[in-house]
C-alpha cells in the first residue's frame, strides 16, 4: 500500500524532494520546510491514503501557510507548484527503483491530494502577493504626493515671501526679489504640469497626434530661457529641420523635454551653456540636451532614473523628473538614455520613432 510504503520511506522521500530543490539553484529555509513543507504534506497524504480519503482538509490548510512562507522569503508562484511536483517525482522514481508498483486506486489519490496542496499553496500566494503590491503602490503613492505636497510649499511660501517685500515698496519688480518671485511661479507652473501628464499617463489617457518637431520645441522655448537667464545660463538651441515629424501625446512629450531642460539648467555649472539639438535618421528622432556639470561617475547615469533620485547638492523639486521622463518616453512608444562626457558634462536623449509623410496636425496653444 502506497502509505506504508510513503512511512517506510518517508527520510528518502524527503532527501529526494530537497535535492531537486538544490538542482533548481533554490534554496528554503530549514524552517520553513519542516513546518508547512513536504515532511507534512507526506504526513497527511499517509494519513489520507490509510483512511481512504479522496482529501485531507488537513494538506490545504497546511498549505496556505506553506504558500505564505514562500512569499515571505522572496521566492516564486512556480517554486510553490515545483515543491509539490517534487513530492509526486520523488515518489514515483523511488517506487521504481524498488519495484514496489503504487496501486491506481492510490495513485489517483495521490494526485487529488497534491491538487489541494497546490490549490492551497498557490492561492494563498496569489492573495498575499496582490495585497503585497496594492500596499507598495499605496505607500508609493503617498510618499509621492508627500513629495509634491511638499515642495508645492516650499515654492508657495518662497513665492508669498518675495511678494510681501515687493509689497512693501522698498525693492523693484526688476531686482533679484522679482527674480526669485518668478522662479518660484515657473517652478510652481512646471510642477503642476508634470503632475497633470503624469495622472494621464498613470491612468492610460493619451492624446496622440503626428506634429512637427521644430515648432514643437520653439513652443517650450521661452519658458526655458526665462529659467536660463535667470540663472545665469546660456541656452542654445540648434536648427532643427523643418521636415521632421512625430508622434504621440503632444503634451506629455512637451513635458518630458522640459523635464530634461530644466534638469539640465539645474546641474550645469554656473556661466555655462545648455544645448538643445534635434537629430533625424530614416527611422528615429533624437532630441538631445546637454549639460556642462562636469559629468558623472561611470555606473552612475542609469541611477538618475530611479524615482525620488537626486544627483549633487541642490535638492529642490521632487527627484520624479528623470523618472517621469522615461515613463513619457516608453509610453510614446520612445526611450530615454543617457551618457556622460567626461569632465563636461552629460547628454539626455529622448528617443521617438519618425513618422513618414505629410499627414501633421496643427494645435493651436
Amino acid at each position: 500500500m502506497l502509505h506504508e510504503f510513503i512511512a517506510t520511506h518517508r527520510d528518502e522521500i524527503i532527501t529526494r524532494c530537497r535535492a531537486k530543490v538544490a538542482a533548481r539553484s533554490i534554496a528554503l529555509s530549514a524552517d520553513a520546510d519542516a513546518d508547512h513543507g513536504v515532511p507534512v504534506f507526506l504526513e497527511q497524504l499517509a494519513n489520507a491514503l490509510r483512511l481512504g480519503l479522496r482529501s485531507n482538509p488537513e494538506i490545504a490548510n497546511s498549505a496556505v501557510q506553506h504558500g505564505h512562507d514562500l512569499l515571505a522569503q522572496g521566492f516564486t508562484v512556480s517554486q510553490v507548484v515545483h515543491d509539490y511536483g517534487d513530492v509526486c517525482q520523488s515518489i514515483t522514481e523511488l517506487a521504481v527503483e524498488m519495484n514496489a508498483p503504487i496501486p491506481t486506486d492510490d495513485f489517483r489519490m495521490l494526485n487529488y491530494c497534491l491538487d489541494d496542496a497546490i490549490a492551497g499553496a498557490v492561492s494563498e500566494y496569489g492573495r498575499e502577493r496582490n495585497q503585497s503590491i496594492r500596499d507598495e503602490e499605496i505607500a508609493r503613492g503617498s510618499e509621492r504626493l508627500g513629495y509634491l505636497a511638499h515642495e508645492l510649499r516650499n515654492l508657495v511660501n518662497t513665492a508669498i515671501m518675495a511678494f510681501e517685500v515687493l509689497k512693501s515698496g522698498n525693492v523693484g519688480v526688476a531686482g533679484s526679489t522679482g527674480s526669485v518671485l518668478n522662479r518660484s511661479l515657473l517652478g510652481l507652473r512646471a510642477l503642476v504640469g508634470r503632475s497633470l501628464a503624469e495622472i494621464r499617463l498613470t491612468h492610460g489617457v493619451q492624446n496622440r497626434e503626428r506634429f512637427l518637431v521644430a515648432p514643437f520645441i520653439e513652443e517650450l522655448a521661452p519658458q526655458t530661457r526665462m529659467e536660463a537667464e535667470l540663472r545665469g545660463i546660456t541656452l542654445a538651441i540648434l536648427p532643427i529641420d523643418s521636415g521632421v515629424t512625430i508622434e504621440g501625446d503632444r503634451q506629455v512629450l512637451g513635458a518630458v523635454v522640459t523635464n530634461l531642460l530644466q534638469n539640465a539648467l539645474k546641474f550645469t555649472r554656473p556661466g555655462t551653456t545648455v544645448t538643445l539639438r534635434v537629430g533625424a535618421g530614416a527611422q528615429r528622432v533624437l532630441i538631445e540636451v546637454q549639460d556642462e556639470c562636469g559629468g558623472l561617475v561611470a555606473g552612475k547615469v542609469d541611477e538618475l532614473f530611479r524615482p525620488f533620485e537626486q544627483r549633487g547638492t541642490d535638492r529642490t523639486g521632487l527627484g520624479l523628473g528623470l523618472a517621469f521622463s522615461r515613463w513619457g518616453a516608453d509610453a510614446n512608444h520612445g526611450r530615454i538614455y543617457a551618457r556622460t562626457l567626461a569632465d563636461r558634462g552629460c547628454v539626455f536623449t529622448l528617443d521617438l520613432p519618425r513618422m513618414q509623410g505629410s499627414s501633421v496636425v496643427t494645435v493651436n496653444h
